[in-house]
């Protein structure tokens, strides 16, 4: 996707664009960053700009698809206009966009590394480091859900959406990838818990979306599937990635350093003021959202031809992850 047609007509639309943030804005030059499969990512060099942000990211949506859904830049740069500057949550600051073909949307750079403890081998981060960054991203989600969602204009996606969301992934992928999802699908939609009051829910929280320096978290990113919905989304997907939670990908069983469950579970609560209820239902959320989500990893590695480690890590954990849901579901 990366053609050279596409950087020069980045570049030029860059230009214009920067120029209505900042008049005497000249670029430089753009060269691409690797990132996620929902859009492309450079860093753009700037002159003339205001301190400080001589460097900025660009997130484009992918040429020639709809910028829609997981795609949609400048949705994502709505929920960063709307955190940004609230007490206790960071986030890239937007600077500017261009609502051109493809749109894009320029934000500021941030330092610090983007790493999922999990997902890397052992040591890659001080154990220390891991274990504050991640009681600083509780304590930054009880902040997240803390913020007022009024004026943002975004229907509420309720508990049984959720269900349905990811029981349309299984629909795309595979039998082999799918066998057994729906009755943890029937299961989930039978014992729905009461519902908490919509919040800004990240949909993808871990460390692994954040950057982070020394035991800090210095930004939440990847804001691509984003929502008004239920706290307890966010929660448990965080835990999900613990080092008692065994996650399938996961390159090692040594530890990383990552808090308990229960002592991120106490820090998100301390921060929030709120006890959570049911969360062995959202648990098993998590565990049905993940085998769905991996599945359509290793469907689009398939067609590419470019399947990875982890996704023959993840393979046969697909059915477990399915199992797992149903017994927390009693």
């Amino acid at each position: 996707m990366n053609s050279p047609e596409l950087l020069r007509d980045l570049t030029e639309r860059t230009a214009v664009a920067a120029r209505r943030w900042a008049p005497d804005a000249v670029v430089d030059g753009i060269e691409p960053l690797t990132g996620g499969t929902s859009s492309l990512t450079y860093v753009a060099a700037l002159s003339g700009v205001p301190a400080g942000h001589e460097r900025v990211v660009l997130k484009v949506a992918p040429p020639g698809l709809p910028p829609v859904r997981n795609r949609d830049v400048l949705r994502q740069g709505r929920i960063m206009r709307a955190l940004s500057g609230r007490p206790g949550v960071r986030v890239p600051k937007v600077l500017f966009q261009d609502a051109g073909e493809p749109p894009f949307l320029a934000m500021e750079l941030v330092p610090g590394e983007c790493v999922e403890p999990v997902l890397v081998p052992r040591g890659a981060v001080p154990a220390a480091d891991v274990h504050a960054r991640a009681l600083d991203a509780a304590r930054m989600l009880a902040a997240l859900h803390r913020v007022d969602p009024v004026g943002v204009e975004e229907p509420p996606v309720s508990l049984a959406d959720e269900i349905d969301r990811w029981t349309r992934a299984f629909t795309t992928v595979p039998e082999d990838l799918r066998t057994g999802h729906e009755k943890v699908a029937d299961r989930l939609h039978a014992i729905v818990p009461p519902a908490m009051a919509p919040v800004f829910v990240h949909g993808d929280y871990r460390l692994g979306n954040t950057l982070c320096a020394a035991g800090s978290v210095t930004a939440v990113i990847d804001w691509e599937i984003w929502a008004l919905g239920d706290p307890r989304v966010d929660v448990t997907w965080l835990t999900f990635f613990t080092d008692e939670a065994r996650h399938p990908a996961s390159v090692s069983d040594e530890p990383t350093g990552m808090p308990t469950r229960a002592e991120l579970l106490d820090a998100y609560q301390e921060a929030r003021g709120e006890r959570l209820a049911d969360l062995e239902w959202f648990e098993a959320l998590t565990k049905y959202k993940e085998s769905a989500a991996t599945a359509l990893l290793i469907k689009r590695g398939r067609k590419a031809g470019e399947l990875t480690d982890m996704h023959r890590r993840m393979r046969p954990a697909l059915p477990v992850l399915l199992d797992e849901a149903l017994e927390l579901l009693g």
